[in-house]
């Protein structure tokens, strides 16, 4: 005898700043005892996934190892460069150049195939940047929701002109790193970002890969509709992002854009943090230095940042999460001063954000960090790394909440001890921090995203009665 299940997959790529937000949602729904939670990543993920586990069961299905064109983390030196170079446009283009790897998502989307075919979901969850997992729900008919960790405009906007947007024309265009309020050069930069990115498909080796692209949708049976540019957003149930619509430039919002804010759990998210919280309790004002994980500083650069923190000395301490590989670069432990702290990795940056020392982060803007630092009240200096951090650094500046490195490829220490001093001296960027906090935490974050989750027809209405998943149910685990 069957009984009626109501499985929700979320799929997702690997990458913390794609992966963590989903991974917040799918606990917060194990919290409440929703049953059948089932999780598709790549295989490094495993004992992430394992670990979200509350009071049901968060199943990890894997989709395999990691894929290096669509992995920042695993590009060589001269690939990031290319993508991290100052020319936002030429950055732009070598992150498509570079990712754009139609051959990469034929196991994805095979595996995740498997994986729906057993599981059978009543709702997928997809990461904006995953393009397979909502292809795939597309091609099958499975309802989907789509999660953005970026400011909204980042999906409803097209790179392309003539092509459809959900942003008023002359909306600055992602990546571009452009403000709402343009002089008459930045309004023509505007439209040649637009006109530059459709040329990239027009030159001879990128129309071989457009065809290769075609090709391989065929192979693999993905339906015409799913090609659509804005077909990620067309076609799903419901736009999940986390951000709040004062946090982008104002254009009219699509009803099934939702805003929930910071996808933050319930702190503290690392209780045993090796000493750390006792040592943010013994300083006057912390300045938190985080960078994400796909940064790659030069000694220069580290070496400018030692001096900075030299600077701040009297007064102001920092904490600076810099990789274990990245290390090596440091000046030799006696003449690092003695006002910084250095972890390879801190158990919680959430928790570090929420200690009521730390004043200022000093972070990349991507995404997630944007909108947590903000969420915690804490205004920025940013460092934009690449595509999106761009976008968000001229917004947060803006919204009067950071300020941006004008040298971001230098590192200068005067450059960045100027923007620390002057974002620490002058209220009114916590003030302002404070007020983006405040909507931020009114949206509701995990547990809005998880009402509104458990609220859509899928998951409502009694839906078909489908036989338990047969024995073979470990293939999709190995």
């Amino acid at each position: 005898m069957g009984s009626i299940r109501r499985p929700v997959l979320f799929v997702s790529y690997a990458e913390s700043g794609l992966l963590n937000p989903l991974l917040v949602l799918a606990q917060e729904l194990s919290r409440r005892g929703v049953e059948d939670l089932w999780f598709a990543t790549d295989e490094k993920a495993r004992a992430e996934i394992g670990a979200a586990s509350v009071k049901t069961p968060v199943e990890f299905a894997s989709l395999g190892d990691v894929v290096p064109q669509m992995s920042a983390v695993t590009w060589d030196d001269e690939t990031y460069r290319e993508v991290t170079q100052r020319s936002r446009f030429k950055a732009h283009r070598a992150v498509i150049k570079h990712s754009f790897a139609p051959e990469s998502r034929v196991e994805k989307y095979r595996r995740l195939e498997a994986v729906v075919e057993e599981v059978r979901p009543a709702l997928m969850v997809v990461e904006s940047m995953c393009q397979f997992g909502y292809e795939l729900a597309i091609t099958k008919g499975i309802p989907f929701v789509l999660g953005v960790p970026f400011v909204p405009s980042n999906v409803l906007t097209s790179h392309v002109p003539f092509a459809k947007s959900y942003t008023p024309s002359g909306f600055p265009v992602p990546h571009s790193g452009l403000p709402r309020d343009m002089t008459y050069a930045q309004r023509a930069e505007n439209q040649l970002f637009r006109l530059r990115t459709l040329g990239m498909f027009m030159n001879s080796s990128m129309r071989k890969v457009v065809e290769e692209d075609n090709l391989i949708r065929t192979e693999l049976g993905i339906a015409p509709e799913a090609r659509q540019m804005m077909a990620r957003i067309d076609h799903a149930e419901m736009v999940l992002c986390y951000s709040v619509p004062e946090l982008d430039y104002p254009f009219p919002m699509p009803e099934k854009v939702r805003l929930v804010g910071a996808m933050v759990p319930p702190l503290p998210q690392a209780p045993d943090d090796g000493g750390l919280s006792e040592w943010l309790d013994g300083q006057k004002s912390v300045v938190y230095m985080g960078f994400g994980t796909i940064t790659r500083l030069t000694r220069e650069q580290v070496g400018a940042l030692v001096e900075v923190t030299r600077r701040l000395e009297g007064g102001r301490s920092v904490l600076w999460k810099l990789p274990a590989e990245q290390q090596e670069l440091l000046p030799p432990p006696e003449q690092l001063p003695d006002n910084l702290r250095i972890e390879a990795w801190v158990p919680s940056q959430l928790d570090v954000l929420a200690h009521p020392k730390v004043d200022v982060f000093f972070t990349h803007a991507g995404g997630n960090g944007y909108h947590e630092g903000l969420y915690f009240g804490k205004p920025l200096v940013v460092r934009p790394l690449w595509v999106d951090c761009d976008d968000q650094a001229v917004r947060g500046q803006d919204f009067g909440v950071s300020l941006t490195l004008d040298r971001p490829e230098t590192v200068d220490p005067d450059d960045v001890y100027d923007k620390l001093t002057r974002v620490l001296g002058n209220s009114a960027f916590r003030k302002r921090a404070e007020y983006f906090s405040s909507l931020l935490r009114d949206a509701g974050g995990r547990a809005a995203a998880a009402d509104l989750l458990l609220g859509l027809p899928a998951l409502t209405e009694a839906g078909p009665v489908i036989p338990p998943a047969p024995s073979t149910a470990a293939s999709a685990n190995d």
